[in-house]
């Protein structure tokens, strides 16, 4: 318990550039407080008390906005930050050195039972916002960008985005926590294919015009169409005449 605290609070001063000392840390990071909370009420939950682990966990909720069920399960390191909004659901699991953004849900589906929360690998990012439902298995070094909805599971060495959470992989590649500005934009993606596709398509009709020839309309007007319509006159006039 002592190393995993330990790994807890050196986790803080490693992700957040903001962390100046430990005192500051232990008394105005509402993320630490309801991950040191969590582990008390976890522990008692273990134990198999009833109603304090649930005590304590409200009371963490009440001071931190970050609620956490007793029966979750968090590795060391684990970081929450900012965290107004977190809910961790009662059978979730969270690997070591998870990093979690505010608004953030680790939930249930509504139609499963016993196991139904989701399980983090090592190294997962959890984006402000995100919502992953489910008894889904998260791999390691997986970074889930803000806002997204993941409803599948997620291999390791994965970036996830969008609604639904689409899937861009990544493998080999080492997750930084801290670089949310190399999150693919899938949408931005499409847009500009489709833009390069239009463009595509309008030079293929500008050179289809170009090459096409360029044919005149048929008018009596027309003096060659003039010269042309009075001889055959003339001639159906001498077949009729008989000359």
């Amino acid at each position: 318990m002592l190393n995993t605290l330990r790994a807890d609070f050196r986790s803080i001063f490693e992700r957040d550039p903001a962390a100046r000392s430990g005192l500051e840390v232990l008394l105005c990071y509402p993320g630490l407080q309801a991950i040191l909370m969590h582990r008390l009420a976890h522990w008692l939950y273990v134990l198999g008390l009833p109603l304090i682990p649930r005590i304590i966990s409200h009371l963490s909720r009440f001071l931190t906005g970050i609620e956490i069920h007793p029966g979750a399960t968090l590795g060391q390191g684990v970081v929450i930050d900012h965290g107004m909004g977190v809910v961790i659901g009662e059978t979730a699991i969270l690997g070591d050195y998870c990093l979690i953004y505010q608004g953030v849900t680790l939930g249930g589906t509504g139609k499963e039972t016993g196991k139904r929360h989701p399980t983090l690998g090592e190294n997962v990012v959890v984006g402000a916002g995100a919502k992953v439902l489910g008894n889904l298995n998260i791999g390691h070094n997986v970074r889930i960008g803000a806002g997204s909805v993941v409803l599948r599971e997620v291999p390791s060495d994965c970036t996830v985005v969008g609604i639904p959470g689409r899937i861009v992989y990544r493998e080999g590649a080492k997750v930084n926590p801290l670089d949310h500005a190399q999150l693919p934009d899938s949408e931005a993606q499409a847009i500009r294919y489709l833009l390069d596709r239009i463009e595509v398509l309008e030079r293929e009709v500008a050179a289809f015009k170009q090459s096409e020839p360029v044919v005149e309309p048929v008018s009596a007007a027309h003096p060659h169409n003039r010269c042309r319509l009075e001889d055959r006159v003339i001639e159906q006039f001498l077949d009729g005449s008989g000359m």
